[in-house]
């Protein structure tokens, strides 16, 4: 019998520059010949690195990775700002280069230490965070002023692995492992303002998305040569959270949309049938044992 999702599950892309995110998905709509394909989390055009695409069911799936954590390797320009906290946007004056040279480690390292741990970060007004229905972004463009108010994330990583000193600015090379949510060039331009010099990103990479890492990705021309799943749905759920073997009833009962005695779960772990299958994302609330997300339900 021919499994209903043979075509369904992840694909991990390793963004190149200069294509947006949904660049990238109407790349893998050509690819794999469907329109149902979404990604978790955006990358802007100027980053690279790792982008995980959701083909036909596995677009359902996307929603249920949001709250994953994510890791960045990138270089920060301390010495001016821009209109969108990256290179890409319109460039202020350089800082004095006696304020530039009179920054020591320490200070930098004292004030990387304040955005660590859960902060309350504001993104950049170039975004695409929606404000009344519509992008922060297009909002920016039609001339209006737009302030975003801040949001909780947590930096669980924020360090320096190279320093260069020019004569009229710093550039750090940093790696960040962070809440989903939080802007990097947010980082950025606020270690720039704490340093009173301005400061904005020119480069990211996005090394990981949760349990899905560069090591795992392909290129668009790897894939448009040979267009497969770097993961199937049942391999995306084992692979994203902890396991809970069930009985084939169980199993058929969840397919359902059925709940089950509790077993004194904490969180959410993805329920496996006898044959290996993943059926459904499951979590203890109350006394019922209930579905979160279905990946294989009775109607298919």
């Amino acid at each position: 019998m021919t499994d209903p999702l043979a075509n369904s599950g992840l694909v991990v892309v390793d963004k190149p520059q200069g294509m947006s995110s949904h660049d990238v998905v109407a790349r893998l709509r050509r690819f794999f010949g469907t329109r149902r394909v979404g990604h978790a989390g955006t990358l802007d055009p100027m980053a690279t690195g790792v982008l995980v695409a959701g083909i036909e069911r596995g677009t359902k799936f996307l929603a249920h990775m949001v709250a994953d954590t994510k890791a960045y390797e990138a270089t920060v320009f301390l010495g001016a700002a821009t209109s969108t906290d990256d290179a890409e946007g319109e460039r202020g004056e350089l800082a004095d280069a006696t304020a530039i040279q009179a920054i020591t480690e320490a200070e930098i390292e004292a004030e990387i230490a304040r955005l660590r741990g859960p902060i309350m970060q504001r993104p950049a007004a170039v975004s695409a965070i929606k404000i009344n229905g519509k992008r922060a972004y297009q909002r920016v463009r039609e001339g209006e002023a737009v302030e975003i108010p801040p949001r909780p994330v947590t930096i669980e990583r924020f360090d320096v692995l190279a320093q260069r000193r020019c004569s009229d600015h710093i550039e750090l090379d940093v790696v960040v492992e962070c809440s989903s949510g939080t802007y990097i060039r947010s980082l950025a331009r606020d270690l720039g303002e704490a340093l009173g010099v301005g400061g904005h990103l020119t480069a990211l990479r996005r090394t990981a998305v949760g349990a899905f890492e560069l090591q795992d990705a392909l290129t668009l021309e790897e894939l448009e040569q040979h267009p497969a799943l770097s993961v199937s749905l049942d391999q995306a759920l084992i692979r994203c959270y902890p396991v809970l073997e069930v009985s084939e009833q169980e199993a058929a009962d969840l397919a359902m949309g059925k709940w089950l005695a509790p077993r004194g779960l904490r969180g959410v772990h993805a329920a496996v049938a006898p044959d290996g299958r993943a059926v459904a994302l499951i979590k203890e609330q109350g006394k019922r044992l209930a579905t979160v997300f279905v990946a294989r339900p009775s109607t298919l």
